[in-house]
């Protein structure tokens, strides 16, 4: 079923990039991808760019947030935020991802210190694709996208926050086991 449903986006989004449970990302330009909303989605796309915004304030580690329009040609709002050029870290030495992962680890710190829990390091099992495929590696070190499920700690609390925060913790740790081990 996912395979028939991605093909149908790809023909009727020709410059897809990737298609997620509820969205498809395609390449505006070499500069900019947009990741699309159809239906009711003013909370959603209204919400995702908030977290986006808040996030690129404190430090660079999630994908670098650009506008919010609306698409005539595709028929949805569209999230724009900069094109990332993912990179394979099996090519590059163990001590340079070990580097990478370092400041990688200190910029989710910083924004867990500032209230930002990405909450989607690691994909559910339910759903297809890699499991760690919200962490790329690109030419500025390793970053983050799709915010979608993030948390801001002024509008969950401090008590969920800290439980999305201990949760992120594990996966970080087991994301350090396969970005430098495999």
């Amino acid at each position: 079923m996912f395979i028939v449903e991605t093909l149908s986006m790809t023909r009727r989004y020709p410059r897809t990039l990737s298609v997620g449970a509820h969205n498809t990302v395609i390449a505006l330009n070499e500069h900019e991808v947009a990741k699309l909303f159809t239906g009711d989605t003013r909370s959603d796309i209204g919400s995702e760019a908030e977290k986006m915004q808040f996030a690129n304030r404190v430090n660079g580690l999630v994908a670098r947030f650009v506008r919010i329009e609306y698409s005539d040609e595709h028929g949805s709002e569209m999230l724009v935020m900069e094109r990332l050029y993912p990179m394979d870290y099996r090519a590059y030495e163990f001590s340079k991802r070990e580097l990478w992962f370092d400041v990688f680890e200190d910029e989710l710190l910083q924004l867990h210190s500032a209230g930002f829990a990405h909450r989607d390091i690691r994909r559910p099992s339910d759903i297809g694709g890699e499991p760690y495929d919200n962490v790329l590696l690109t030419s500025k070190g390793l970053r983050l996208i799709d915010v979608g499920v993030s948390a801001l700690k002024v509008k969950v609390g401090e008590k969920l926050f800290q439980r999305y925060v201990e949760e992120e913790l594990k996966e970080i740790e087991q994301f350090k086991t396969h970005f430098l081990l495999r």
